[in-house]
């Protein structure tokens, strides 16, 4: 097992598209982290750098998706899985590994995004010369929820694109359920709440009356362990 997931973790390693969603993540929410706290600042009265880096967080999941998406669809355009179940044949070996050095990745550069997302938060409020908030130790624990919900996002997507394979077909179903479902389904009212992306949501940013913390992030896991014991199915039973 420790040799497969090394194995996973050299090949993340040396994908440039991986890098790339790496960095795109970390810049996007140091950008988008760093304008709303301009906004805020500009409104006037106390502006907490937390809620400003926070408020980043549905921006910079789609760096985490990427994170998600990429590894396997790409295994499965070069047929490189052919490869990787001649050095590893077990099959569930192989998938445990990817999904382990994938978490593993995710909460690297999940941690390194909301981080940098603070910092910039917090310095364009000081060049603003506004009345920054300090963080609590709530507003820390929000920062962990936040790094967990780009890990299980990620997650999500990892799940998604073993059961469909592909870079575009995976993608765009991502990007659908994050950012078009949870406003398009509106009308389901409260049961949207039960949405990936929305019960989510709840770790770093909790306003729901029904799903708590710790419900939320359980929804969101349940979504992705559903889907990724498809996925997993469908790669034992079937051709790689």
């Amino acid at each position: 097992m420790r040799r497969a997931l090394l194995a996973e973790l050299s090949k993340l390693q040396t994908l440039p598209l991986t890098a790339y969603a790496a960095a795109g993540m970390v810049v996007v929410g140091e950008l988008v982290a760093a304008a709303f706290a301009g906004l805020r600042a500009e409104g006037g009265g106390a502006v907490s750098a937390v809620d400003a880096a926070l408020e980043a967080m549905p921006y910079a999941q789609a760096g985490a998706i990427l994170l998600g998406v990429v590894p396997v669809s790409q295994e499965y355009l070069g047929r490189q899985f052919g490869t990787t179940l001649i050095t590893v044949p077990r099959r569930m070996r192989v998938i445990v590994a990817k999904t382990v050095a994938a978490v593993i990745v995710l909460l690297l550069v999940g941690t390194l995004t909301v981080a940098v997302a603070w910092v910039a938060a917090g310095l364009t409020l000081v060049v603003a010369d506004a009345d920054a908030v300090a963080a609590t130790t709530e507003d820390l624990g929000r920062f962990g929820g936040a790094v967990a919900y780009l890990v299980l996002i990620g997650l999500l997507a990892h799940a998604v694109t073993l059961v469909l394979r592909h870079l575009v077909p995976a993608l765009v179903t991502m990007l659908v359920v994050a950012y078009i479902l949870p406003f398009a389904l509106t009308a389901l009212g409260e049961h949207a709440r039960w949405l990936p992306t929305r019960a989510g949501s709840q770790l770093f940013a909790p306003d729901d009356t029904v799903l708590t913390v710790l419900t939320g992030a359980l929804v969101l896991l349940a979504w992705a362990a559903v889907i990724g014991i498809a996925g997993a199915a469908r790669f034992t039973l079937s051709d790689a």
